[in-house]
């Protein structure tokens, strides 16, 4: 290689880093799939300038039965093919463990729901995970099955692409400018490397891991069908379309399958339920299919078969064998197969709601019928009938936002679900007599009635926040439906008049309201979701005497942190444990674990995780010992490293030595000069209170800072009069200079302390020596421990092998030194030759971890402006 081709590929490999960075920003990665749509739609728009509607219902209408079964057998045999995905990939993962039916029932009702749902790495992901934890699989081996799934379905994709390249049929090179010889290049190459990958795999005892999870590859076997059914998987979904198109389209299988994996990339990339829009588009200027009404009417054939048809198959199956589940005299194995699919229940849901209102949308942006219109003229005024439109088009786009609520199994989702059906159902008939579309809503209702067991979770948060990729869902159907309106009454010329024209014959003004209140409606919901966040206040709180006196009797000094009053407790029945924990709004987080008697501190564990659960949370445990590891472990959460905590022993301290020389310094130098150190009891401590705040303000005054909590106490008059003091007093006057709160644990277990705050204007030596005067103190009455509190990030593993939170907390403790002094924080403790114990978070996996400790920092600091103050 030449020095100038090393310049090149370097320079290629920075722009791809460069790209690679860009396509990853939060905002890139929000306007990506909204700027794929709006791109997909307008070209939509022009390859359908000169298609009317009603050409599009003729040809809908004129297809024939037997195409249609032909459809229906392809997609029959390609959700065949996609349950196998999973029956062989837990006969690779879980060999066993897993009944092979239950297997193939997860992976034909997982694609089924995304591909109505969209989004499969949230909905069918999720479907599969659930079905699988629930009998007993471990994290790593659920996502092994998925993992192995996914590998199935590329290396098909291989295998068909490999083979179309190098023998590139007749068509195949109408899509890609390049040479005959390169394109049989490309071809091998993908056929070989596939082949080696299967003959890998073939040596058997291949194992893929990676931060901390592991799953046992498929062998040589498994992976060969697994391969197959790929191919089935594939060939059977392009065949249901192919099947649907006109005959006289002119183009072979070859050139139409490429096509349709472009397309199905595209759709991906848009973030639509299905990549609906994104998906038509391409397919139609691909194969040179524009103005033509036939193609459009067979690619909503398509969607009527392939993605609505299983889905509503899939809801109804759930749905009856959860009716028959609760009937008293059935048990067996009904009630074990909905146990099974119970789990698939919010999310069917949620794409049963947003049907329906995806339902409404379209039916408010198609012409009604003119003869219903007219029987509706008998009976109801016109304003009426104004008002049903725009009420049904309100309720369908409410629909589409509910169905988040429904998914994270929110009781109040669920209410309001069902009503807005109701209301569907009557805006259906009063604005057209749409009949089918009532029978709609009425089929609607009795799913989700029959669900209503599945919705528990009471949450204070808002039904209709959404989250980014739902927000994008949401935008880019309402987006595709919007056009279909424009694309009904493209023959129409619009005009400002068209706003104001109320007559029975007004489909297109209607359409043009109508489109106008759902975008107000989506816009609304847009703002408050990404900006409308309300981050609870805690307010003082009554600390109850149980409280108190467990805080008092527990040997660890860390529990006194609950007495901030700016925490909720959960109480043991028997009084004999509590469990200190706030609410971000998001989450249920503990400081600490529980406090008392240890059977109990279970119990209060698992509570806190149900109350969590119940209310559609997050639950985590912050700062915990080892004590409780066994519970959180099975709860199912993971356990993290944040630091170590250091406790100096006490028993025969001294300051002697070259590590304490700067205390012993201090110590002495305060002594000459005057400085008296002392213990303020807490029952004589309200006359100093006033003295203390003034210190403890002009502390704060010279940090730029403001008061913190949750895991660290502020200057109040309730929280300090819990402790006794040590306060250093100047030579002259003796005003306090520095002050320090005592926490105190059970049979003088141990000793420590949390505020300690002193005037800005003291020696610099002042609080050396109230630290060193603490510590001796301590030792003379007897205490054992002197706990120096917690050293963020300290003692994680930065190593290959150690999972990816490990090694980012190791990251942030060497490179975070601008930010935060945490080496410099443990070498200041480690000068007294302190014992270092473990400081852990349990919370849920993935990435719950970082926004668990986003969610910590709101709790001390108020928030990212509360951190950089």
């Amino acid at each position: 290689m030449t020095t100038q081709d090393a310049e090149q590929e370097l320079w290629a490999v920075r722009w791809a880093e460069k790209i690679t960075g860009f396509l990853e920003k939060p905002l890139v990665r929000i306007a990506v799939p909204i700027l794929v749509t709006l791109i997909a739609l307008v070209v939509l728009h022009e390859l359908s300038a000169h298609v009317k509607w009603g050409d599009v219902q003729t040809d809908v209408a004129n297809t024939s039965w037997k195409l249609m079964f032909f459809a229906l057998c392809w997609t029959a045999f390609s959700f065949l093919a996609l349950s196998m995905y999973d029956v062989l990939a837990v006969q690779s993962v879980a060999d066993g463990e897993v009944p092979l039916p239950v297997a193939g029932m997860a992976g034909a009702c997982g694609y089924a729901v995304s591909n109505c749902l969209g989004f499969s790495y949230i909905t069918g992901t999720a479907i599969r995970y659930r079905i699988y934890a629930s009998l007993g699989l471990d994290l790593s081996r659920v996502a092994g099955v998925i993992a192995t799934s996914w590998i199935a379905f590329w290396s098909g994709m291989v295998l068909l692409l490999g083979t179309l390249l190098t023998m590139h049929p007749d068509g195949i090179s109408k899509i890609l400018p390049i040479s005959p010889t390169l394109e049989t290049v490309i071809g091998v190459t993908l056929l070989i490397a596939l082949a080696v990958l299967l003959f890998w795999l073939a040596k058997g005892g291949r194992r893929l891991a990676y931060g901390g999870l592991g799953f046992n590859l498929p062998g040589g076997r498994l992976a060969g069908l697994l391969t197959v059914a790929a191919i089935c998987d594939l060939f059977g979904a392009s065949m249901t379309l192919y099947v649907l198109m006109p005959d006289d389209l002119g183009v072979g299988f070859p050139f139409f399958f490429a096509i349709y994996i472009g397309a199905i990339a595209v759709g991906i990339l848009s973030h639509a339920p299905g990549g609906i829009g994104a998906f038509e588009a391409t397919l139609i200027a691909g194969l040179g299919a524009s103005g033509r009404s036939d193609v459009i009417a067979a690619l909503l054939l398509y969607r009527l078969v392939y993605t609505f048809l299983p889905f509503a198959i899939a809801a109804v199956s759930i749905a009856v064998v959860s009716g028959i589940s609760h009937r008293r005299h059935i048990t067996g194995a009904a009630t074990w197969v909905y146990r099974l699919m119970r789990p698939i229940v919010p999310m069917v849901a949620a794409g049963v709601a947003a049907v329906a209102g995806a339902i409404l949308l379209l039916s408010g942006a198609l012409p009604a019928s003119s003869q219903k219109l007219g029987v509706l003229r008998d009976v109801l005024p016109l304003s009426f009938v104004e008002a049903s439109h725009l009420a049904g088009s309100a309720i369908g786009v409410l629909l589409l936002l509910v169905s988040r609520g429904l998914f994270r199994k929110l009781y109040r989702a669920w209410i309001v679900a069902m009503l807005l059906m109701v209301a569907g159902f009557v805006a259906s008939l009063t604005k057209g007599l749409d009949t089918h579309e009532a029978i709609g809503m009425v089929a609607a209702i009795a799913l989700l009635a029959t669900f209503k067991d599945a919705f528990y979770r009471v949450s204070g948060a808002s039904i209709f926040r959404l989250n980014i990729p739902w927000l994008i869902s949401v935008f880019a159907l309402l987006a595709v439906i919007f056009w279909i309106g424009l694309f009904a009454y493209s023959h129409v010329e619009y005009q400002n008049a068209l706003w104001w024209e109320f007559a029975w014959n007004g489909d297109a003004s209607r359409f043009l309201r109508s489109s106008l209140v759902v975008a107000l409606i989506l816009g609304v919901v847009a703002v408050m979701s990404l900006f409308g966040r309300e981050i609870p206040v805690p307010e003082r709180t009554e600390i109850p005497a149980v409280v108190e006196r467990l805080v008092m009797e527990s040997e660890d000094t860390e529990s006194q942190i609950s007495l901030t009053g700016d925490k909720q407790f959960l109480i043991a029945p028997d009084d004999s444990a509590f469990l200190a924990y706030a609410d971000t709004g998001n989450a249920l987080i503990t400081k600490g674990e529980p406090v008392g008697d240890e059977k109990a501190g279970q119990q209060l564990i698992w509570q806190l995780r149900e109350m969590a659960d119940r209310e559609g949370k997050l639950c985590a445990f912050y700062s915990v010992s080892t004590k409780y590891l066994p519970t959180f472990l099975d709860l199912g959460l993971s356990i993290l490293k944040i630091g170590e905590v250091a406790r100096v022993p006490l028993k025969d301290f001294s300051l002697d030595g070259k590590s304490r020389k700067r205390f012993r310094q201090a110590k002495n130098r305060a002594e000459r000069e005057g400085y008296v150190f002392e213990i303020i009891p807490k029952e004589d401590l309200a006359p100093y209170l006033p003295e203390l705040r003034q210190v403890s303000d002009d502390w704060l005054a010279q940090k730029a800072g403001e008061e913190k909590g949750f895991a660290l106490g502020g200057f109040d008059d309730a929280y300090l009069s819990y402790f006794d003091h040590a306060v250093l007093r100047d030579k002259e006057g003796g005003r306090i200079v520095a002050f320090a709160n005592l926490f105190q644990g059970g049979q003088k277990s141990e000793l420590s302390l949390d505020l300690m705050r002193y005037e800005p204007d003291s020696p610099s030596f002042v609080m050396d020596a109230l630290f060193a005067e603490m510590m001796s103190w301590g030792s003379e009455q007897g205490f054992q421990w002197f706990s120096l509190g917690a050293a963020p990030f300290s003692g994680i593993e930065n190593r290959q092998l150690a999972s990816i939170w490990n090694r980012i907390g190791g990251f942030v403790y060497e490179h975070g030194e601008q930010f935060y002094h945490f080496e410099g924080l443990r070498s200041f403790k480690q000068k007294f030759d302190p014992e270092w114990s473990p400081n852990y978070l349990a919370s849920p996996g993935g990435l719950a971890a970082p926004r668990i400790l986003y969610e910590v920092n709101i709790l001390i600091s108020g928030g990212l402006r509360g951190l950089t103050k």
